[in-house]
């Protein structure tokens, strides 16, 4: 069996690269995309302003104390998404095997297209060169045998990298990077890695199962093998729509439960609208939480049969985020999110076969008329045309005081 080509491109500081080229008076200064106002965040970062210690997801206001004479832009999210388009148009030019990750990044199996188009190497170097030649923009590029370390491999060389790694050399070139380059290893697990003593990958797939039990539990085995560069998963074309979410940034963060829990309806109710508008239903409900200090966390519930209803999905949504509260009293929240996910075209769910040991989240009688007059109302005067007495105080409509008897 011939080894496998894989292919992980990402395009270089994407946002701020387009926007240099957008604007020619921006290049080589230091650009940030993001939240203009100080409760932003830095949706990317320019190389320039990079040397400063900014990058992705940091608090504007951090990022403009780092390096004060930053430029700040507003993120074009149609514009980036047309130059994104024009990327993976180069993509399909040499294999139908391609899996995007977001706009500016994806994993491709050449495996298959080395008998008509030459080595992966080559491949990588033309996919390299039509992309400068057709948006004017670079991207790194990592081959390697498998997803897990040609995405790490991308990263090593950037920007306008090109970095392959064999068979023969992943642990050669694996072994000396610090463990936090470990895809999906997260800031505080890592934390805890290292401060176990375990500092480069290399460690990581050398250390004893006493050393990692600790940190990992059952997931060791997998751990160790990561680190030693071993994934089989395969490159999944999809053309499908994956999830269907809505997320807000407060001005100031939120501890109020009634308050959260109405933001958190209001999201549900848009996410929902964002499902019947495409045509589709969803059977997990996700949230997303994300406190004062940054910290982040999702929780999620499967459900059956598939629903797109507002009243289905916000009192899921509502159920995750009330447990997650319990267990956190006085959490302040920066960021409320939520989202669905394994999703399929509505008109097919009626004859899918329920889950009879599932909870059944039935909507109401009432609740797809009111769901369909509401998206009338909004598709013809705007999305804040009329709000649910739901999402305006907390859990439930305000019921009116009762007169005492005369």
């Amino acid at each position: 069996m011939s080894t496998r080509a894989i292919l992980h491109v990402d395009m270089d500081a994407f946002y701020a690269s387009v926007e240099q080229l957008d604007h020619p008076e921006l290049r080589g200064k230091p650009l940030i995309v993001g939240g203009t106002s100080g409760r932003g965040v830095v949706a990317a970062a320019s190389y320039e302003v990079r040397r400063f210690g900014v990058r992705s997801a940091m608090p504007i206001r951090r990022a403009l104390a780092l390096c004060p004479d930053a430029i700040c832009v507003r993120p074009r999210m149609g514009r980036y998404k047309e130059v994104s388009r024009q990327v993976f148009g180069v993509f399909h030019e040499f294999t139908p095997l391609v899996q995007g990750l977001s706009l500016d990044e994806a994993y491709l199996d050449v495996t298959g297209s080395r008998r008509l188009l030459g080595d992966e190497v080559s491949i990588a170097r033309e996919i390299k060169r039509r992309i400068r030649e057709r948006t004017g923009l670079t991207a790194s590029v990592g081959v390697a045998p498998n997803k897990l370390v040609a995405k790490i491999a991308s990263d090593l060389d950037k920007p306008d990298g090109l970095t392959v790694v064999t068979p023969e050399t992943i642990h050669d070139v694996l072994d000396p990077l610090p463990v936090r380059r470990l895809p999906g290893l997260g800031r505080k697990k890592g934390e805890q890695v290292t401060a176990a003593g375990i500092v480069t990958l290399g460690a990581l797939r050398r250390a004893p199962d006493a050393q990692l039990w600790p940190l990992f539990g059952r997931d060791t085995p997998r751990m160790r093998e990561r680190a030693g560069g071993v994934d089989d998963r395969a490159v999944v074309a999809d053309w499908e729509e994956k999830s269907i979410s809505a997320e807000e940034t407060f001005a100031d963060d939120i501890a109020d439960p009634a308050r959260l829990e109405a933001e958190l309806l209001a999201l549900s109710d848009r996410m929902s609208a964002r499902l019947r508008a495409k045509g589709l239903v969803g059977r997990c409900v996700t949230i997303k939480i994300r406190e004062h200090d940054f910290t982040t966390c999702t929780r999620q519930k499967h459900f059956a049969p598939a629903s797109h209803d507002s009243a289905v999905l916000g009192r899921l949504a509502r159920a995750l985020l009330s447990r997650w509260l319990e267990q956190n009293p006085g959490a302040r929240l920066r960021l409320l999110g939520v989202g669905a996910s394994e999703l399929s075209p509505a008109d097919a769910s009626p004859g899918t076969q329920a889950d009879l040991f599932a909870a059944q989240p039935q909507a109401s009688a009432g609740d797809a008329p009111l769901d369909s007059a509401l998206d009338r109302i909004r598709e013809k005067f705007g999305q804040l045309a009329v709000k649910r007495g739901s999402t305006l105080r907390g859990s439930e409509p305000e019921r009116p005081a009762r007169r005492p008897r005369p």
